[in-house]
């Protein structure tokens, strides 16, 4: 019996086009290509003889489980799923999906986009809708002031620009 875990809150169901291809094409080449090399090379060491010995064995049992895991885990998320695909109405008001860009009390410049939380990388500047910069971002205007808890107390960033594009463009591709 594993250790008990409490359970976690659940994030966001929100997604990007792009988020969501990212994650079917995770599961396509886990489910089919991925696995059926694994199960091969089980098969193979289990034809080898004994099994409590055979560390080629053991180890791929293992990462069937951790496959098997992880294509549950997104088949489950890509259900619940909603694909934000369109811009909002109101383009000067921070959303999902949104560039923006911040610019902090030293004069650095920085620009993020809202995305869900399975698609966040904050090298490329994606942060997750869940994460408390982009809660603080949500529903303010360009020329807004924003005050964010960071680790070493209160940020304040203004918010200079508030820019979407089409939900079908790569994400690199923005000038913002």
């Amino acid at each position: 019996m594993g250790r008990y875990r409490p359970p976690r809150k659940a994030s966001s169901k929100y997604i990007t086009p792009q988020g969501k291809a990212k994650m079917e094409e995770e599961l396509r080449f886990l489910w089919k290509e991925k696995r059926p090399q694994i199960t091969r090379s089980v098969s193979e060491a289990a034809a080898q003889g004994d099994r409590s010995e055979n560390a080629e064995y053991i180890y791929g049992k293992k990462q069937l489980r951790e496959i098997d895991s992880r294509v549950r885990f997104l088949s489950k998320r890509l259900d619940d799923m909603v694909v934000v695909d369109r811009i909002p109405e109101d383009d000067k008001k921070v959303f999902f999906g949104a560039w923006v860009e911040l610019e902090d009390e030293a004069g650095n410049i920085k620009h993020y986009r809202i995305v869900g939380p399975d698609e966040f990388d904050v090298k490329k500047g994606l942060i997750s809708m869940d994460s408390p910069l982009a809660r603080a971002l949500l529903n303010k205007r360009e020329g807004d002031d924003i005050l964010v808890q960071g680790p070493n107390g209160m940020l304040e960033h203004y918010l200079s620009r508030v820019q979407y594009t089409d939900f079908s463009d790569d994400a690199s591709s923005v000038g913002v």
